[in-house]
């Protein structure tokens, strides 16, 4: 009989006793296949047998091995990746160092040299900004007579000349953005001309309709701004799509983008402008883009 309890108690010993850690150790299936998709990126692992054959559940596996491989490759993952970061510092370095070290074999004479031509270049603007003014550019003013527009544009590169009437609003709406330009764009001159008192300039222009733009270069007539077809439409328009119009002629200097009017709004004409429909005035021999006579 004690033989027997002792077998019991034996045999509930051994049932109790825990399990060992290969027995214990199950993963679920969602690690599995977590642990399938890190494989590629760590050398160390090899797949011949598959991730889930080795640790699938119900299969004992010692997961110390693995552990040991997983940290191996992520360490060397992090020492290759501190070497590169390593390797650019370093050539940003030395490309700091050899830029410095150019401006520190300069002598004087090179320096000076840089001094001088920076100095050259801002006496030729300078020179070329007196030219300017001396000519009448910087400034928007009338001209008496069709006379002194041949005489104008012969000095200057580059002319607006504003054909306007007294009578016609638009003209006077034009007025305030040319002067507003004239200030800016020195390279421009920018005069207005009564066309009651240049008949003959018109006819040869052919300019019908109030108001007109000529834009000259180089002494010749290159293109026309005629009425407000070309800025929007609108007689609300900004002195920037003024701008930007003779931009697109390179009659003026303009920084921004030539390809997009300023006016999101309306129409983007782009370089290929349109024409308003002319309206006669009663008498006259000019056409106004103006609604009020």
């Amino acid at each position: 009989m004690y033989r027997v309890r002792a077998a019991a108690n034996e045999e509930a010993e051994v049932t109790a006793a825990p399990q060992s850690p290969a027995a214990a150790t199950r993963l679920k299936p969602e690690w599995i296949a977590l642990l399938e998709k890190l494989v590629p990126h760590f050398p160390g692992i090899t797949e011949s047998s598959g991730i889930s054959n080795r640790y699938a559940p119900g299969k004992e596996q010692d997961l110390t091995c693995k552990r040991m491989e997983a940290n191996a490759s992520v360490e060397m993952f992090s020492k290759v990746l501190e070497n590169q970061l390593l390797q650019t510092t370093k050539q940003v370095e030395e490309h700091l160092d050899s830029e410095i070290q150019k401006l520190d074999q300069m002598d004087e004479d090179e320096l000076e040299h840089l001094k001088e031509k920076r100095l050259k270049a801002l006496r030729r603007a300078q020179q070329q900004k007196q030219e300017w003014l001396s000519k009448g550019h910087g400034e928007y003013r009338e001209i008496p007579s069709e006379r002194d527009f041949f005489q104008e544009v012969k000095e200057s590169k580059k002319v607006v000349c504003h054909f306007y009437r007294d009578s016609t609003l638009r003209c006077n709406i034009l007025d305030r953005h040319l002067v507003i330009l004239s200030k800016k764009h020195l390279e421009t001159k920018f005069l207005k001309l009564n066309v009651e008192k240049a008949p003959f300039l018109c006819e040869r222009l052919h300019i019908k309709v109030i108001p007109t733009l000529a834009l000259v270069k180089d002494g010749k007539t290159q293109d026309f701004v005629v009425g407000f077809s070309d800025l929007g439409n609108t007689d609300d328009f900004t002195t920037e799509t003024l701008e930007w119009r003779l931009g697109c002629s390179d009659i003026l200097n303009y920084s921004g983008n030539l390809t997009e009017p300023p006016f999101q709004s309306q129409k983007k004409f782009g370089t290929n402008f349109t024409k308003l429909e002319k309206k006669t005035i009663r008498g006259k021999k000019y056409d106004s883009d103006s609604d009020d006579e």
